[in-house]
Formats: structure tokens, C-alpha cells, sequence
């Protein structure tokens, strides 16, 4: 039968009388309820910290806001859950509301100013100024006006259009790469950083954002370096602040470089807001210097600029010291020399040879786009440093050198020229890809932005390189192009000389230029390492994470300058530039590696907005960085791998454990996901067995692990390798011990941490111990990662009466193992085991080799004497001969196969006779089936007491008198638990007294009623123990092989008895029961 409903809309109702009167009564406000709730459950569990909570939302806005109440009928279903899980209409509204500030812009700004901004605006930038801009300024700089020209000259049009080519396809490939994770999801300040750390995990993401950060650093450098090498040589040339000599303009260089540093440092203490407002005035000194440029270069098409070269012979001179190119010149109609001829020639002495025998010839210096020069400059010129600057296809004629030529106004290569430098030289020109990543937070719509600014500012500034690699060799003369500081065209830039109007617009344009970029480096470093201080992953770096009131990071700011500094005292922008292009290529070639990644592990998070990449691209883009890491200097490649290689390290070891769903965890479990399928499929060889321990530990009333000293045991043991489950059982529900169990695992991690232990931990909780180790036995490990052998410890009181429920609970351990076929280690006495800071310098450990278990005995003692603590312990084994068995003989065959298993061991073999079984043998039976009568009566459980109570109670009431006749004629073994604890109690001291007092001769006849099987037991357990004592009593540790447990449990508290006599006498014990197959083999 159909049912219909009808929706009728309610409107919540203002005052207490008619909702009171619609719900029949009052009642709680569910705000108070769920506060209530909130109260107990957070006075259980400590609070995570402020980034941990950020880092595991999976949404955007995570601050505590202020609880609502929810007491909406339309959706009364769903009200207990609103607090975990908010309405839809809620999460669209901390979306709508979310904004990202970059750091170190407005809110250091808004700080400065005193004025609080306290309505935040939607970021309102769009591609051309948030991405577009601000990558073309940091791509652009000062590579291109010091030294494009002079890379042009020595490596010609082909070599540099193949290092340009190069370096931006490199940054193409990593800009989509980077377009591919920064569109998927939100990307906050950090950049590079964040990216990578994010997609690599905090080792990967610390140790590549350290280079990052180092690479920022020394790009600082790089820039002021630049300026003050345009300060000093085309500005204010001749400085005298050293005497004159060959180190003068290096030791000039870095004076006036930690000056400007300091400067530099002091505006970007004061404000950033500075930087900020100046940013726009350096982008367009850059943009109308290279307007200039090409201006010039049309204007040469037309009429080429009055730049003249001098060249005596074939080599170029240096202008600056005269100013006629001629050896002579008439003045009016005299004959005069010039300046040339004084420098060439001494006072009344002959002249330099190669002077006297060559012409000067001036030769234009632009000859212009359309005089064919772009022939001769198609190749390369590359020479060692000291070579003169000389024009090939100039006659010339050789001469005797003298012995220096220092002082002749020569042109030389102050460093030695090969391809592989101008690439490490180049590569800082095209970096700079990351500056709209950085500016997400400010950007209209950053997922579209972003891959469209960058790859557009990529490739127009490829376009401007090619272009002018190609425009300078078609221009300009090739011997001035090698002239890198342009002294052969009076100290003017080579550039310079192209542009129009003047060279003034270069130098001034190249000057601001680099100004704003060392601005920039020193702006963005230290707020790089800030972010990497507060993420806490480095411990030594969390100093740096703290700065001015109003966040300006401080600190970081000075270690910033104190780095950049040592990149000034080298005083080469030639050799800082490979320095930042090691670090700024690794950090591509991770970004790469990042999004490869990701894409191949097709995590479900991973969607990126941008579509157009591919993993191969990613796999192109990461070989190019590696191989241009050791094309442009294969030594400092490795140092700066080796550098993240021990910050990966230092963090893996030191660093706080960060989760953030990084690809490396992905990739990690899927290699696991495999590897555990193949150990699955192929059984596994006795030359790869090796212990996988499940280790049983007790927790005690504060859930600590109760006999450290085993896992001492289990690290000695295991030394690092294979599989390690440390494990315990809570009595109980989960539902209500289920908190106890999580502070049980931690504290098992940190007892394993303390023992240096690899491995995992795990608590369950369980009816009753016996089921929660059955469960644990069964099910612990996955695939082919399981356990196959379980270690415990001996049970506290194991022949006691009170504790026959641990007894029982071991036994039965015993059998599990048994039947799942895995091996069992049994320590006694665990707690006088060695710690790791012990050594023991002598001593050994024995093997009792009674039975064949599969050679576990043989390999344990070899797996313990790899650790340090038991290194110096020689290994002794000892097997028992009867009767019918040649000792000799056994002797040399275990000496063989000993041998063979390549250990090193003292063979023993021990003779046991056939004896008389010993009165002492008949009594410790004899009280043991006394023990064992008293421990089964005890073990009824209280459905059978009550049941017996009742059976009494009936017979009672039926006959009183003839219940009362056969209680009192009932003997001492006839006795049941219908009695109660107190009468149980006082017949067992009753017996305890008369067996004391009994004669030895009185027992006779006891003895004759004992199981022989147990006799026969107990008199093999006496004899090995003795003969065990005498050999063994002073060794380190006694490794003996464990009996099996009766197969009928009614032998069971014999069978505790029968092992407590065995190890009776003996310190340190370790019963060792194979698992039932081979663990040890001769063969190779």
C-alpha cells in the first residue's frame, strides 16, 4: 500500500512558550549538547598544533570560528553530525571568504603603516601584472647586458643559440611541470618550496628548499656584483681606494659590494614596501633598455654608430690609454709620435718587434645588420686566459714576444673559455619561472593565470634571447664581442655601443636593473627560509623562524646577508653564476620529478586544472636539469647533491614527521604494494630466511611496556634487518579501551624508538588475553611480509598457583605457533638480559642441540654475535650421546657440518648414561601431580561451582542425613569447589603440612601410583639440567631446544613444571622451538 507525504515547510517560531509547548515540555539547546561533547572528548586527548591542524584539513580555511547552533527541523536527521561534518552551505561560504597574502607584501605593509586592514578584499590581479611582469623582471637582467655579448662572441651564433635553446626548454619543460601542481590546489607563499614539499615530502621538499633558498642567496650576489662592476667600469673608473696591482679591482670589488649589500639590506630592514613601490621604476629601466637595443639595431641598418676598434696587426688594443689608432701623425707637416709609439717603444731604445713589424689598422666596431659580419661570427673562438682578443681574417705578422706584455694596452681573455662555462655563466638569465607561483594568493583566478603568465613570459624572453643572439652576431664585430668589458670602445658596454641614442641608456637601465633584482633576492630569501623555519622540519633552523612584530623575518634576513656576503668576497660574477645555477637547477629538476610523479601514481587528489603535460615531458625536463647540473661543472653538481643529500638525511633522522600527503608516501606504497605481491608469489629459499619477529610484550597498569629489555633482545637479534611487529593485548571492548590501545601503540614506538628499533607496533584489544594472541599469531603482517617467528617472554610465576591463567594462556601460545608453523623464542629472565650500552667482553653463548629443529639453533647465536654487545662471546655447542652412539664420531660430523655452515664453534658432546631414576626425581613427580590435582580444581570455572551448588543443595533436601555420612568419609583427592575459598584454602595448607612431616620410606607406595610417563619426564628433565648447569652455568646465554606441549592438555601444568626443572639454576635462557622447516643450508 502506497504511502504518501506531504512537506509542509516549518519556520522556526521566536519565544520559549510555543516550541516548549509543540516539543511537550523543554528542553536542551543542542549547542549545549555539542559543547558539552566537545568539553569531554577534547579533556581526553591533547590538542595538535596550529600546522598540523592546517596541513590535515582537507579544506582551505581551518580557523576555529565561533560554534553556531543548529536547531533547523529540515535537516534534524543529519544535527548530530554537524560539528564533524558542516553544512554544504557553510564550506561554500569559507570558500567564497578565503584569501592567501603573499608574505613579506601587504600585511608587513599594513604593519609599517599602523592602519589594520580589517575587511580583506578578493585579490583583483590578473595574468599580464601578478604573473606575466613580475617573471619577465626577474628573467631579465643583468646576464643579458654584461654578458650575453662576450657569450655570443666566444661561443659565435650556432654554439649560443645551442646554450640558449638549451636553458629554455629546460625552464619550458619545468614550467609545466610547475603550471601542472600549482593548478591543482591552492598554492600559499613558499613557491618552489611548497610545491615540492608538498609533492616529495618534508625531506624532499626541506633539503631542495634549502637550495632553493641558497641559490635565491648567491643570485643576490650575482646582482650586486653586476652593479658594482657597472659602477666601477663604466660609471667611476679608476677607483683609488688600493694601490695599483692585480688585485686591485678584485679587492675594490668586494668594498664596494659589502657597502652596497649593507645598504641593500638596510632598505629591506626599513620596508619592504620600498621594494615593493621601486619594483615598477626597475622594470622599466629593463624594458627601455632593451627597446634601445633594438632600436640600435635598425638604426645600424640605416647608419651604423661611430665606434671605432684599433687593432695593431691582427690584436685588439684598449683605447682608453690614447686616442689616435696611428704610430705617427703630421702636425702641420711635422712629424709627430703618438701616444701609441710612447707606450710601444722606449726613449732612445728600439721598439716592441710585433709593433714594428705590423700595421695599425681602426676598423669599425658595429659594422652594422647588413655588412655580412654574421659569417665570420657563426662560430665559436674559445681560448685559455692571457690570449690577445684577435680578428681572424686580419694579416698579421708573428714576432719574438717579450717576456711580459702586461703593460702594452693589449685586450686579453681573463679567463679561460670552454662551452661548458658559458652555460653555467648563461643559465641564471632564463631562472626566475617562479614568480607568479609565488603570487598565487594575489591573483584573480591563479589557476589560469599562472601556466598562461609563465609560459607566455618564457617564451617571449626566449624569443628576446635568440633574437638577440642572433641581432649582436649580425652587428657587432667578433673581436669586440669578446671584449667582455668592452675596453677596445673607450670602457663603454658592448651592448652599449648598439643602443640608441646613447650607451648611457644601457648603463643607467643595467644599473637600476640589478639594483631591483639584488632587492628582490634579498626580499625573497630570508621570507623563503622563514617559511621553511616555520614549518618545523629542521630543528636548527627554527631560530630563523621568528622576526619583527609585524612578521619581517629578521633574522633570516641576517644570515641571508652573512651568506651573500661570502658570494661578494669572490668577486667574479663569472664564477658566482655557476654557484646559483646548481642550486636553481636542482630545484627544477625536482619540481619535474614532483609532477612525474604524481602523474604516474594517478593519486584521486591529483587534478590539475592545466591539461597540457605529461609525464615524459616531466622525465625530458628532469634529464636536462641533471645534465645541465654536470655540463656547466661536474664538481660543483656534486657538492650541491651531496649538500641535499645530507639535508635529506639530517631531516629524516632529526626533522619533526610532517604528513602531507606527498607523492613520495604514494610512490613508497605502491613499491610495497608490489614488492609484497612478488614475495607472495615465489615461496621464499632457506638462503633468504632470516627471523620475522612478532614480539608479544605485556603492557602494565600504565600501558608502558613492561620488560623493556626484550626489545633490547629483539634489536640485538635483528640488527636493523627484516620485519619487526612489536605487539601487545588489552583486555576489553575497543569501543571502550579503544583510546588506551592508541596510547599503548605510542608508547611501544617510543620504547622502540629508545632501542634504536625499526619495525612496527600494534595494540589490540580483545575479550580475553588467550584470544587476543591467537588473533595476533594469525593475522599480524601482510602478504609476504609476515611474521614467521613469535618471541616472548618466560611468564612471571609460570609454576605458581595463582597465575595458571597466564600458564594456560603461554601453553596455548605454544601450540598456536606450533600449528601456524612458526618458530618460538622464549627468554627467561629477561630483565638480567644485556642492555645495547653493554659490552660483554667475554664469555659464551651455549647451544644445547638435543633435537633438530630446522638449524634455528645454529643461526640464532650467529645473528647475535653481529651485534656489538655480543661480538667478543665465542659460540659453544653441545649435543647429548646415549648409549648406542659413537661420540667420537658425532663429534667430527658436527665439526663438519659446522664447517660447512662456515660458523665458528666449540664442539662438544655429552654422554648420558642410562641411570636409576633418583628419589628426588619421584618426589619433585610426586609434588607436581600434587600441584597440578590443586591447579585443576581452582580452574573450574563458576558455572560449574554453581552448578554444583545447586546439585548440593537438591541432595540436601532429599537426604540431610546420607549427604552428611558422605561428606564425612570424603578423602582429600575426592575434593570439589563446592566448598568455599576458605575451606578450599585450609585443606590445602591441611595437606601442605602432612606432606612434610612424611618419611621418605611412607612415599613408597605413593610412587608406585604415579604416572610413568611423567616419571620418565621429570628424570630426562633432572639429568639435562644437571648435566646443563655443570657445562653451561657461567655462560653469557644458554640457547636449548623447547619441548612441545603434551598433546592431551591434561598434562598441561606438568608440562610448565617439566621446563621450569630444565632451566632450573640457569641466569639467561632461551628456549628456541623450530617452526618446522629448514632455516639454515651448506649450499651457496
Amino acid at each position: 500500500m502506497p504511502i504518501n507525504f506531504t512537506v509542509v515547510p516549518v519556520e522556526d517560531q521566536e519565544g520559549d512558550g510555543d516550541s516548549e509547548a509543540v516539543a511537550g515540555g523543554s528542553r536542551p539547546s543542542l549547542g549545549k549538547i555539542f559543547r558539552k561533547e566537545d568539553d569531554e572528548e577534547n579533556s581526553q586527548g591533547a590538542h595538535l598544533e596550529d600546522d598540523s591542524q592546517k596541513e590535515s584539513s582537507p579544506f582551505i580555511n581551518t580557523d576555529d570560528e565561533e560554534e553556531h547552533y543548529y536547531e533547523d527541523k529540515n535537516m534534524a536527521l543529519f544535527e548530530e553530525e554537524m560539528d564533524s561534518n558542516p553544512m554544504v552551505s557553510s564550506l561554500l561560504n569559507k570558500l567564497a571568504n578565503y584569501t592567501n597574502l603573499t608574505q613579506g607584501v601587504r600585511e608587513h605593509e599594513e604593519a609599517e603603516d599602523g592602519v589594520r586592514r580589517v575587511a580583506v578584499k578578493v585579490p583583483q590581479m590578473g595574468t599580464f601584472i601578478g604573473v606575466y611582469l613580475p617573471c619577465m623582471q626577474n628573467i631579465l637582467g643583468v646576464i643579458l647586458f654584461l654578458r650575453l655579448t662576450w657569450i655570443v662572441g666566444t661561443a659565435g651564433i650556432l654554439g649560443s643559440f645551442a646554450i640558449v635553446s638549451m636553458c629554455c626548454i629546460c625552464t619550458l619543460l619545468t614550467a609545466i611541470s610547475m603550471s601542472a601542481i600549482a593548478t591543482n590546489g591552492v598554492v600559499p607563499a613558499g613557491g618552489a618550496y611548497y610545491m615540492i614539499s608538498r609533492s616529495l615530502g618534508p625531506e624532499f621538499g626541506g633539503a631542495v628548499g634549502l637550495c632553493f633558498y641558497l641559490g635565491t642567496t648567491f643570485a643576490g650576489s650575482m646582482y650586486i656584483l653586476g652593479t658594482i662592476e657597472i659602477l666601477l667600469i663604466y660609471i667611476i673608473p679608476n677607483p683609488t681606494v688600493f694601490p695599483e696591482s692585480e688585485s686591485t679591482m678584485s679587492n675594490t670589488m668586494r668594498v664596494y659590494g659589502t657597502c652596497c649589500l649593507l645598504l641593500m639590506a638596510l632598505v629591506v630592514f626599513v620596508g619592504v614596501k620600498y621594494v615593493n613601490k621601486l619594483a615598477l621604476v626597475f622594470l622599466a629601466c629593463v624594458v627601455l633598455s632593451i627597446m634601445a637595443t633594438y632600436a640600435g639595431v635598425i638604426k645600424t641598418a640605416i647608419e651604423p654608430p661611430e665606434f671605432n676598434v684599433c687593432l695593431l696587426g691582427n690584436r685588439s688594443l684598449n683605447n682608453k690609454m690614447f686616442e689616435t689608432c696611428a704610430k705617427t701623425v703630421s702636425v702641420k707637416n711635422i712629424t709627430e709620435f703618438t701616444k701609441l709609439w710612447g707606450i710601444f717603444c722606449k726613449p732612445n731604445a728600439t721598439c716592441d718587434d710585433y709593433f714594428d713589424l705590423n700595421n695599425l689598422t681602426e676598423i669599425r666596431a658595429v659594422p652594422g645588420l647588413l655588412s655580412g659580419v654574421i659569417k665570420d661570427n657563426l662560430w665559436g673562438d674559445y681560448g685559455p686566459a692571457g690570449t690577445y682578443l684577435e680578428k681572424k681574417s686580419q694579416p698579421s705578422v708573428q714576432a719574438q714576444e717579450s717576456s711580459s706584455q702586461t703593460d702594452k694596452p693589449y685586450v686579453f681573455n681573463d679567463i679561460a673559455t670552454y662551452f661548458t662555462l658559458l652555460v653555467g655563466i648563461y643559465f641564471p638569465s632564463v631562472t626566475g619561472i617562479m614568480a607568479g607561483s609565488n603570487r598565487s594568493g594575489d591573483l584573480r583566478d591563479a589557476q589560469r593565470s599562472i601556466p598562461i603568465g609563465t609560459i607566455m613570459a618564457i617564451l617571449t624572453t626566449s624569443f628576446l634571447y635568440i633574437s638577440c643572439v642572433v641581432l649582436f652576431g649580425a652587428c657587432i664585430e667578433g673581436v669586440v664581442l669578446r671584449d667582455k668589458f668592452g675596453y677596445s670602445v673607450k670602457n663603454n658596454p658592448v651592448i652599449g655601443i648598439l643602443a640608441w641614442p646613447s650607451p648611457w641608456v644601457i648603463v643607467i637601465g643595467s644599473f637600476f636593473s640589478c639594483c631591483g633584482a639584488g632587492l628582490q633576492s634579498l626580499t625573497g630569501a630570508p621570507r623563503l627560509l622563514q617559511a621553511i623555519a616555520r614549518d618545523g622540519i629542521i630543528p636548527f633552523l627554527q631560530v630563523f623562524g621568528h622576526g619583527k612584530a609585524n612578521g619581517e623575518p629578521t633574522w633570516a634576513l641576517l644570515l641571508t646577508v652573512g651568506i651573500c656576503e661570502i658570494g661578494i668576497l669572490i668577486a667574479s660574477l663569472d664564477a658566482v653564476a655557476p654557484i646559483l645555477s646548481m642550486f636553481f637547477l636542482m630545484c627544477y629538476l625536482f619540481v619535474n620529478l614532483a609532477c612525474a610523479v604524481q602523474t604516474l601514481l594517478r593519486t584521486p587528489n591529483w587534478r590539475p586544472r592545466f591539461k597540457f603535460y605529461h609525464w615524459t615531458l616531466s622525465f625530458l625536463g628532469m634529464s636536462l636539469c641533471l645534465s645541465l647540473m654536470f655540463i656547466c661543472s661536474w664538481y660543483y653538481a656534486l657538492v650541491a647533491m651531496v649538500i641535499a643529500g645530507c639535508l635529506y638525511k639530517y631531516i629524516e633522522y632529526r626533522g619533526a614527521v610532517k604528513e602531507w600527503g606527498d607523492g613520495i608516501r604514494g610512490l613508497s606504497l605502491n613499491a610495497a604494494r608490489y614488492a609484497l605481491i612478488r614475495l607472495e608469489e615465489v615461496p621464499l629459499h632457506t638462503k633468504n630466511w632470516r627471523p620475522q619477529l612478532l614480539v608479544l610484550c605485556k603492557l602494565d597498569s600504565e600501558l608502558s611496556v613492561k620488560h623493556p629489555r626484550l626489545l633490547t633482545f629483539t634489536s640485538q637479534l635483528k640488527a636493523g634487518k627484516g620485519l619487526t611487529i612489536v605487539s601487545s593485548v588489552l583486555e576489553g571492548t575497543y569501543m571502550t579501551r579503544g583510546n588506551e590501545a592508541k596510547t599503548g601503540e605510542k608508547n611501544l614506538k617510543a620504547a622502540m624508538a629508545a632501542e634504536k628499533m625499526k619495525g612496527f607496533s600494534h595494540v589490540v584489544v580483545s575479550s580475553n588475553l588467550r584470544d587476543g594472541f591467537s588473533l595476533l599469531i594469525q593475522s599480524a603482517g601482510l602478504g609476504g611480509m609476515k611474521h614467521n617467528a613469535v618471541l616472548m617472554a618466560w611468564p612471571a610465576g609460570g609454576g605458581q598457583v595463582h597465575d595458571s591463567l597466564g600458564r594456560r594462556n603461554f601453553i596455548e601460545t605454544v601450540r598456536e605457533t606450533t600449528a601456524a608453523q612458526q618458530a618460538l623464542l622464549v627468554a627467561k629472565n629477561i630483565d638480567h638480559f644485556p642492555s645495547n650500552q653493554d659490552r660483554l667482553m667475554e664469555g659464551t653463548i651455549d647451544v644445547w642441540w638435543i633435537v633438530h629443529d630446522g638449524g634455528m639453533l645454529m643461526l640464532l647465536p650467529f645473528l647475535l654475535s653481529q651485534h656489538k654487545v655480543w661480538r667478543k662471546c665465542k659460540m659453544r655447542i653441545f649435543t647429548v650421546a646415549h648409549m648406542e652412539d659413537n661420540s667420537i664420531q658425532m663429534k667430527k660430523d658436527l665439526q663438519m657440518f659446522l664447517y660447512q655452515l662456515r660458523l665458528d664453534a666449540v664442539v662438544e658432546v655429552v654422554e648420558m648414561h642410562e641411570s636409576d631414576i633418583s628419589a628426588f626425581t619421584y618426589e619433585k613427580t610426586l609434588v607436581m601431580e600434587q600441584r597440578s590435582q590443586l591447579l585443576k580444581q581452582m580452574q573450574l570455572s563458576r558455572t560449574e561451582r554453581e552448578r554444583e551448588a545447586q546439585s548440593i543443595h537438591d541432595r540436601n533436601t532429599a537426604s540431610h542425613s546420607t549427604t552428611n555420612d558422605r561428606d564425612a568419609k570424603a578423602t582429600a583427592d575426592r575434593v570439589h569447589m563446592t566448598w568455599t575459598k576458605d575451606k578450599l584454602v585450609n585443606e590445602r595448607n591441611r595437606h601442605r603440612e602432612g606432606l612434610g612431616v612424611k618419611d621418605i620410606f611412607n612415599m613408597r607406595p605413593e610412587w608406585e601410583n604415579l604416572n610413568q610417563t611423567n616419571v620418565r619426564r621429570m628424570h630426562t628433565a633432572v639429568k639435562l639440567n644437571e648435566v646443563v648447569v655443570k657445562k653451561s652455568r657461567k655462560s653469557q646465554l644458554v640457547l636449548l631446544n623447547m619441548p612441545g606441549p603434551p598433546k592431551n592438555k591434561k598434562g598441561d601444568d606438568n608440562y610448565m613444571e617439566f621446563l621450569e626443572v630444565l632451566m632450573d639454576g640457569l641466569d639467561r635462557v632461551l628456549l628456541v622451538r623450530g617452526g618446522g622447516r629448514e632455516v639454515i643450508t651448506i649450499y651457496s
